[in-house]
């Protein structure tokens, strides 16, 4: 049977029934409404809310694509920055590991933001029943000194580098509602890239661009036993292609990375979770450590 994918054919349409081959199957891929994304939002707005795992958005308001995605995600934050009296302080970059890819289902890399009412500094003293999930990811942390250039593309991590000002370790927590890993990009990319919470580390305080943050290594402790290790060559192969990602991602959805900007560029080691009462260390050796103490 043949497959067409048709974008916004209404139904008694001539061309679905005169210009079809037989036994062809029509799938209708539309574009979200301007409604359909603030129900989206709303639904994942309320969930992040109680904390309630959710089986998956409902076809009606589920995205189709990463426009769709990337739209209600606008919302979203829009709600939780309202909500908790934040702004945005950057982005967090996801799916940058095989790991990560393989567990969520996606072939490529997501964006989420990264939120001041969530961002704290190390070390950290947080709540575990804020998040429903607390899935621990060790990441270089990057920070940008000056306006990335839209038109300036497209970047690698060479062409990348002088826009970054100061690099440190952190600790994203991915906080997932979903029953299911596997969704799909679209959703994931929804909620905001399932991001929950980060801790930032000190930036290095010596001149980070003599630092192979490639082959850096770095370990993962749990109540100081090791958990896991890992190094920079985990995310693409490089912390700065995360960003030369990023740099030339954003421009496609509206976004421009600028001054300022704190950017996570994913996970090195392997995923764990955390649980009320641990100690969670990420160790970057030279490059500093950070910590969190779950009450």
């Amino acid at each position: 049977m043949a497959l067409l994918e048709w974008t916004a054919v209404p139904p008694g349409h001539p061309a679905r029934s005169s210009l079809l081959p037989p036994n062809t199957e029509v799938v209708v891929m539309a574009t979200l409404s301007p409604e359909a994304v603030v129900d989206g939002a709303d639904l994942l707005a309320a969930h992040r809310r109680s904390g309630e795992r959710l089986a998956e958005i409902p076809v009606a308001i589920r995205p189709v694509d990463l426009d769709d995605a990337y739209a209600i995600q606008d919302r979203l934050v829009e709600r939780l920055c309202a909500e908790h009296g934040g702004r945005t302080v950057g982005y967090k970059v996801a799916c940058t590991n095989v790991i990560a890819q393989q567990a969520l289902q996606v072939t490529s890399p997501l964006f989420g933001r990264l939120l001041s009412h969530s961002v704290w500094p190390s070390p950290a003293t947080l709540e575990a029943g804020r998040f429903t999930t607390r899935v621990i990811e060790c990441e270089f942390g990057l920070r940008l000194g000056a306006d990335v250039p839209t038109d300036g593309g497209p970047y690698d991590a060479a062409s990348i580098a002088p826009f970054v000002d100061a690099v440190f370790p952190s600790i994203e927590i991915v906080d997932h509602r979903f029953a299911d890993w596997s969704l799909g990009a679209p959703s994931i990319a929804a909620d905001n890239a399932i991001h929950g919470g980060w801790v930032q580390g000190l930036p290095y305080d010596g001149d980070w661009r003599e630092l192979d943050l490639a082959n850096h290594a770095l370990e993962a402790r749990i109540d100081g036993v090791v958990a896991s290790t890992g190094t920079g060559a985990a995310v693409l192969g490089h912390p700065l292609t995360v960003l030369a990602w990023l740099a030339g991602e954003l421009p496609r959805h509206g976004k421009q990375l600028r001054a300022g900007d704190l950017v996570t560029t994913g996970v090195c080691t392997d995923v764990f979770g955390a649980e009320a009462g641990s100690r969670v260390v990420a160790d970057f050796g030279v490059l500093g450590s950070v910590g969190i103490d779950w009450r």
